[in-house]
């Protein structure tokens, strides 16, 4: 059954974080910590697994850092969501079978259309649609900051 864990809240704002904010240089992961408060411990190995999976791209070295893999149109947050629930489940041992019938035929099923309606949903999210509500809602962006030309 579909869980919303803390990882994946974080996860999602990661990389939200490098789609608003991310343009020219990489987005390093201090200030990913600085602007969302994520902890870093749980920032690098949710980084790692996103690299892997390959919706961002790793840069390593001083000026290193975290871009986007695809487009923020091509990513969306369903895709985001199955990586950490991947790395996640690796640590979960069993979950709950029910034994019943009335548990077996109806509630597992209902369950199951209910995880698959809440992934549709999130499939159709992408981050250009995170990025477009962030500015819409005022978020400040450093991206902005970088495209300041004077003559």
């Amino acid at each position: 059954m579909f869980r919303l864990t803390k990882k994946m809240i974080y996860a999602l704002e990661a990389v939200a974080d490098i789609a608003y904010n991310g343009r020219v240089n990489p987005v390093q992961s201090r200030d990913i910590t600085k602007r969302q408060g994520i902890p870093q411990r749980y920032l690098e190995q949710v980084m790692q697994q996103l690299v892997r999976t390959g919706i961002l791209k790793g840069v390593r070295g001083p000026k290193g850092g975290y871009f986007l893999a695809k487009e923020r149109r091509r990513i969306t947050v369903g895709e985001i969501v199955r990586v950490i629930n991947e790395l996640d489940s690796k640590n979960i041992k069993t979950e709950f079978v029910s034994q019943s019938d009335l548990g077996t035929k109806v509630i597992n099923p209902l369950l199951d259309e209910l995880n698959q309606e809440i992934m549709d949903k999130l499939d159709n999210i992408t981050l250009q649609d995170l990025c477009e509500r962030a500015k819409l809602k005022g978020v400040e962006s450093d991206s902005d900051k970088e495209f300041v030309f004077t003559i």
